[in-house]
């Protein structure tokens, strides 16, 4: 009996005794700092502009969301009212409603998209001229973005005055197309529509040198392949080649035009010499933040009307994204 306990005690296989497998790994904070060491020149290299980012863009997008939940008039110290600004926003603020809203979706639609094609339109006009004369036109059309300010008072003012010694109404009463002057920027009738003919004249700005760069990059190859294929017209090679091949600076085109949009709301001031604009013709969500923000110092109701701008302005990047983005971007 003895013999057969020791047999099988001898032929059944002693298990070792299961121990924690502990492999020498680093932590995971300790990782990604060997990784940013790895790289260090690198970021060395993008320093200044993250320095700058987060103290000119984040930090101050940060304070601005802080504060569109406070009352704070920039003397006492904030406080926090909660969700009242945003609900007084979009319920009780008859001048948002009425005016500064309205007016930014009309400009907004129109300038947008309209310096948006014209850009593209002029850009693509451009590469059709031959090298000696395409950077003189292309310096031509992108200067005025550069000098908006001299521009206006020394060619759109006296041109736009309401009188008989403005320019453009001197020539419409010399033609006969008018009988009496018009207050081209003085009259709630013929302000918007003046604002949206200065911005569009100005509206060629970086996104239509990134256009410019954009269809002079794209591959000669691809033209003569295409009329192979049966595309016969420049509209047909537009559409099929052009805009497919230079999507990436669509796209910045597309968001510049969008930024420039939502943030010139100077030009109506500008314009009518007064500041609200008569009767509110021109009056912008810029301006009514400049308004609130800077005459009536209620900083906090400010801060939330630029979050509510920041979040339109976001949405509508998101839509270019839609239309010129890919999964690669």
């Amino acid at each position: 009996m003895l013999n057969k306990i020791s047999n099988v005690a001898i032929s059944t296989p002693v298990k070792a005794s299961a121990k924690p497998q502990v492999e020498p790994q680093e932590s995971r904070l300790g990782s990604l700092l060997s990784e940013i060491w790895a790289y260090r020149l690198s970021y060395l290299f993008i320093a200044p502009f993250m320095l700058c980012f987060t103290a000119f863009i984040f930090i101050p997008v940060l304070a601005a969301v802080g504060l569109s939940f406070t009352y704070f008039n920039a003397i006492e110290q904030p406080r926090f009212i909660g969700w009242q600004n945003f609900q007084y926003l979009i319920s009780q603020d008859l001048l948002f409603l009425k005016y500064a809203l309205p007016n930014t979706f009309k400009f907004a639609l129109i300038v947008g998209p309209g310096g948006y094609i014209a850009a593209f339109t002029l850009a693509w006009l451009i590469t059709q001229l031959p090298d000696s004369l395409r950077r003189w036109f292309a310096l031509a059309m992108y200067t005025p973005s550069l000098t908006i300010g001299i521009a206006m008072s020394i060619v759109w003012l006296p041109m736009l005055t309401g009188d008989r010694i403005g320019y453009l109404n001197s020539i419409l009463l010399q033609l006969g197309f008018i009988d009496v002057p018009k207050l081209w920027v003085t009259s709630k009738d013929y302000l918007m529509n003046s604002m949206i003919v200065v911005t569009l004249w100005s509206s060629m700005g970086v996104g239509f040198l990134a256009m410019l760069a954009g269809i002079l990059n794209v591959n000669k190859e691809l033209y003569e392949a295409g009329r192979l294929d049966g595309i016969s017209s420049r509209i047909q090679e537009i559409w099929f080649i052009t805009i497919p091949s230079m999507k990436p600076q669509m796209l910045f085109g597309a968001v510049m035009a969008i930024v420039a949009t939502f943030k010139a709301g100077a030009i109506g001031v500008e314009l009518s010499g007064v500041n609200p604009t008569p009767e509110y013709a021109g009056h912008l969500i810029i301006n009514h933040i400049d308004d609130y923000g800077f005459i009536r110092f209620e900083m906090g109701y400010a801060a939330a009307i630029s979050v509510f701008l920041l979040i339109l302005m976001y949405v509508s990047n998101k839509l270019s994204w839609t239309l010129f983005g890919s999964a690669d971007d």
